[in-house]
């Protein structure tokens, strides 16, 4: 009875110090001088603020206030003629010349804590959900934080089961690698995001919904997220009707929740649908602010933002990781165009999505002889690599026979390499085949793919680790 009151008491005692710290914190944002300057303009997308120039620095934050009391926030994202240019969060409705623009005391920072698992925020880190207010952490995450230091972060992990059998064995990823799953409209990728959600092996997912279109929202949080997978998860929603700024952001948050949670040491799954739409916001921003077009009109802070984006993704200094699979749109299903080509030389590895296999019933519908991921075969036994090269070589070979298979132009007999991949190759499609609500773990892919091929006893054979268990 004494040592749970004491329990009890230290409890209360922690929770006071934790109040405390917030509210000294709260305390040191506050400003007691309060610097607002007019709007003297209004052009396109940007509103033009004077008075306060000197005042402002890039990335400040201003609330402009319109005519009818209506209130919207604005960031600074250049100067010219002595003003500044702020782009809102949200509409200009009701802004006019003379409107006050009075600067935010708030630096632009979220402030997580544990409690967000299982909630839906918007880009600026409030609930929309309908649950009620977030509790606020003690400690302020920037929303444009700086990667690691390349010297000072870990190496990647061991290899992390994603739930999905064609991804687990074909491409196989690590604790703090970074994925990019390449495809285009329509071809599966939230259902295969869903997927990843609710059965990677990792303690809390933050998923960033960037773009996305409002009617989707609920279907994904209520069908493809469904109640358990929600529960260790945090939601960040910008939908396309939102600005440009809004929507850049929530690929911002989405990040800086996901450090945040890789700072209290977990493993945590990032995902992100999908890095063209914040390459399409911020190529809005970009000629907003009379920046060149270059490649397919996207301006050079696309290319320049991209890094800084993606590269926040990985392991951390500490026990913690981020796990990042991060959705490219392909425009016209060409892989090669200019955001793709990007996204995939600054990634550690790529999924691509098919139409033609998705056309005829298999789904997820992954190439896996085009996807690959960095950290193979090194992460593998020699048993699994075997494996994989063996399954492999029987699917190019039935892909580079198909057409001439499919017109009965192959004369079976012909080649034994042919036969054997036309034998094995109704097995291989049905196991690269997954439902989205079935779960698959990396042992159960493995000891399918290696029955499939006939190498199920060789297999077991080199595998050491088991071999020395069993005995």
């Amino acid at each position: 009875m004494v040592q749970d009151g004491r329990r009890k008491a230290g409890g209360t005692g922690l929770k006071v110090r934790e109040s405390v710290q917030s509210i000294l914190a709260e305390l040191d944002r506050l400003n007691a001088v309060e610097q607002y300057g007019r709007v003297s303009g209004v052009r396109g997308l940007l509103v033009e603020v004077a008075g306060v120039e000197r005042s402002l620095s890039i990335g400040a934050r201003l609330v402009i206030e319109a005519r009818g009391g209506r209130k919207i926030r604005g960031e600074v994202l250049g100067f010219k003629d002595n003003r500044a240019l702020v782009m809102p969060f949200s509409a200009l409705d009701g802004v006019g010349v003379g409107c006050k623009a009075t600067i935010e005391d708030q630096e632009a920072a979220a402030y997580p804590a544990s409690s967000w698992l299982g909630r839906v925020v918007n880009a600026l880190g409030e609930p929309v959900d309908g649950k009620g207010p977030l509790e606020r952490g003690g400690v302020a995450y920037p929303i444009k934080a700086q990667p690691p230091s390349a010297h000072a972060r870990k190496r990647v992990g061991g290899k992390l089961d994603l739930g999905v059998r064609a991804l687990n064995t074909f491409v196989t990823c690590c604790k703090g690698q970074r994925m990019g799953i390449f495809a285009g409209s329509g071809v599966g990728k939230s259902v295969l995001l869903s997927m990843l959600a609710r059965y990677t092996a990792c303690d809390v997912a933050v998923i960033g919904l960037i773009g996305e279109r409002g009617r989707e929202v609920q279907e994904f949080l209520e069908d493809d997220l469904g109640p358990e997978g929600l529960k260790r998860s945090v939601v960040v929603v910008a939908t396309s009707d939102e600005s440009a700024l809004m929507r850049r952001q929530a690929a911002y948050l989405t990040m800086t929740l996901a450090e945040y949670y890789r700072d209290q040491g977990q493993q945590v799954l990032c995902l992100m649908d999908s890095v063209t739409r914040f390459a399409m916001a911020q190529r809005e921003i970009g000629l907003s602010l009379g920046e060149p077009p270059a490649s397919k009109g996207y301006t050079p802070t696309v290319f320049a933002e991209l890094p800084r984006l993606l590269e926040r993704a990985g392991p951390g200094m500490d026990e913690g990781s981020v796990t990042g699979l991060f959705t490219v749109l392909v425009d016209g299903d060409d892989h090669n165009e200019p955001v793709a080509d990007a996204v995939r030389g600054i990634l550690d590895g790529h999924i691509v999505l098919e139409r033609r296999i998705g056309e005829r019933g298999r789904y997820p519908a992954i190439n896996v002889l085009r996807s690959v991921s960095r950290t193979m075969p090194h992460c593998n036994l020699e048993a699994e690599n075997e494996l994989v090269i063996a399954a492999r070589r029987h699917l190019a070979t039935y892909g580079d026979m198909e057409e001439m298979i499919r017109l009965g132009a192959y004369r079976a007999g012909s080649n034994p390499a042919v036969d054997e991949a036309i034998r094995l190759n109704p097995a291989l499609e049905a196991f690269l085949g997954q439902k989205k609500t079935e779960q698959a773990t990396l042992d159960q892919g493995y000891d399918a793919l290696a029955e499939i091929l006939g190498q199920s006893e060789a297999y077991h054979a080199g595998l050491p680790a088991v071999n020395e268990g069993m005995a």
